[in-house]
C-alpha cells in the first residue's frame, strides 16, 4: 500500500522587512545610519577615533615633477641633458657612454621611462626584425631640464611635437652617427680617467648668424649670416693629461658627393680667413676608400689652411679604436694622429675652465634647432 504525501501550497505573501522595504524620497533615513555617519564625519574631522587613537589623514597625490625629481642621479641629470640637447639615443650609446653594463642600463632606463622622464620607439628595419629602442625626453624630461638650466616652462606639447620630428626625420641615420663620434669620446673617457669630453655641442647651436664671431674678427661673419659659414654637424673640447683640443665634426654617410665636401671645407677656409682661431674639422667617412678620394681632392687645393683630419667607420670596426685613439690623418700628411695632437689655433690656448667662447645652446625647437 502506498502513501502518498503532498506539500501543502501556500498562497504567495511578499513580506517586506524594514530593511528591504523601499525608502521613498519623502521618508527620512533610519536613525542609526545617519548616527554612525555623522560620527564618521566628526571623527574625521577632530583626527582621533573614537577609541582615542590619532587617524592619519590620506597625504595628497605627489607632483610627478617632484616626485623625478628626488629620483634623479648626476648620471640622470647628464643622460637628460643629453637628450635635450641632441634629440635622440640608442639603448647602446647610453649604456656605452654612462653604464658599465647594458643590463645595468636598461634598468635603468625602465626606470625613467616609467617615471615619465623619457619615452622610446624601435624603428623597423628595412630588411625585417626593428633596430634598438630610441630614447628621446618625454614631457617631464624637458620640465626637469627647464628647470635645472633656470629657462621657462616649455610647451606642454614640446615633447610630443619633438617626438614626431625625430620619428619622421629622414636623415636620423646622420644624427644618430653624430652623436655616435661623441658618445665614443664619452665612452673612452669613462674608462680613462685622464681625459674628458669637457663640451659637446649639437650642430643646432650654428644654425643662427653670428655664432661663429668672437671679438677681433671680420663683423662681416655676423652680416653674412649662416648660409656662407660652415655649418658642422657638431663642435667638441676633448681634454687628455691636462691639454685640451677643440674640434668641429663633420659627419659623412657616404650619400653625398665628393664636391659637397670640398665645398664644405671651402667654408671653413673663409671663416678662419676671417678670423683669430682656427680649430681642426674632422671628417668622420664611412670607407677607406672614400677617404683616399677625399684626400686626392684636397691635395689639388691651392694653400689649404684648414687643418682637416679624417677617419673612417671601417677603421673603428676593424681595430676597436676611439675617436681619441691614433686613427686621425692630416690632410697633406702621412701617418694617423691621436685626437689630443691635433694642431689648432685659438686665443683661448687650452683654457679648459673657460667655457665662454663657445655658442650658447638654448631651447630646441620640434625640429631640432635652437629657438
Amino acid at each position: 500500500m502506498s502513501v502518498s504525501t503532498s506539500i501543502p501550497v501556500l498562497p504567495s505573501v511578499l513580506i517586506l522587512t524594514p530593511e528591504l522595504t523601499p525608502r521613498s524620497r519623502s521618508q527620512p533615513r533610519s536613525a542609526p545610519l545617519s548616527a554612525v555617519r555623522y560620527r564618521s564625519r566628526q571623527t574625521l574631522k577632530s583626527g582621533v577615533s573614537p577609541l582615542g587613537l590619532p587617524i592619519r589623514k590620506p597625504l595628497p597625490a605627489a607632483d610627478p615633477l617632484l616626485r623625478l625629481q628626488a629620483s634623479i642621479t648626476a648620471r640622470d641629470d647628464r643622460l637628460l641633458g643629453w637628450l635635450y640637447d641632441h634629440g635622440v639615443l640608442t639603448t647602446d650609446q647610453i649604456a656605452a657612454a654612462l653604464f658599465p653594463s647594458l643590463d645595468f642600463a636598461q634598468r635603468r632606463l625602465r626606470r625613467l621611462t616609467v617615471l615619465r622622464a623619457v619615452d622610446r620607439f624601435r624603428p623597423n628595419r628595412a630588411y625585417g626584425g626593428s633596430y634598438p629602442y630610441h630614447y628621446v625626453l618625454d614631457q617631464l624630461g624637458y620640465d626637469h631640464v627647464h628647470a635645472q638650466r633656470g629657462l621657462g616652462r616649455p610647451r606642454r606639447d614640446q615633447a610630443r611635437r619633438r617626438k614626431q620630428a625625430l620619428t619622421s626625420q629622414p636623415d636620423l641615420p646622420h644624427l644618430l652617427g653624430g652623436n655616435q663620434v661623441f658618445i665614443d669620446l664619452a665612452a673612452h673617457a669613462r674608462t680613462h680617467p685622464d681625459s674628458r669630453l669637457v663640451r659637446w655641442q649639437p650642430a643646432s647651436a650654428y644654425h643662427e648668424p653670428g655664432v661663429l664671431y668672437r671679438e677681433g674678427g671680420n663683423p662681416q661673419i655676423i652680416i653674412g649670416g649662416a648660409t656662407g659659414f660652415p655649418r658642422p654637424d657638431g663642435a667638441g673640447v676633448w681634454t687628455e693629461q691636462g691639454r685640451s683640443v677643440p674640434f668641429f665634426l663633420e659627419y659623412d654617410t657616404g650619400l653625398e658627393r665628393l664636391d659637397i665636401l670640398t665645398e664644405k671645407i671651402a667654408k671653413y677656409e673663409r671663416l678662419y680667413a676671417m678670423s683669430t682661431w682656427a680649430w681642426p674639422v674632422l671628417f668622420h667617412l664611412p670607407a677607406a676608400r672614400r677617404e683616399a678620394n677625399l684626400h686626392h681632392r684636397l691635395a689639388a687645393v691651392p694653400g689649404l689652411e684648414t687643418v682637416v683630419a679624417t677617419t673612417t667607420a671601417e677603421l673603428h670596426t676593424a681595430t676597436g679604436a676611439s675617436p681619441a685613439d691614433q686613427v686621425w690623418q692630416l690632410a697633406g700628411r702621412t701617418g694617423r694622429h691621436r685626437l689630443i695632437d691635433l694642431p689648432y689655433t685659438d686665443t683661448d690656448d687650452d683654457d679648459d675652465d673657460d667655457d665662454d667662447e663657445f655658442p650658447t645652446h638654448t631651447t630646441p625647437s620640434p625640429h631640432g634647432r635652437a629657438a
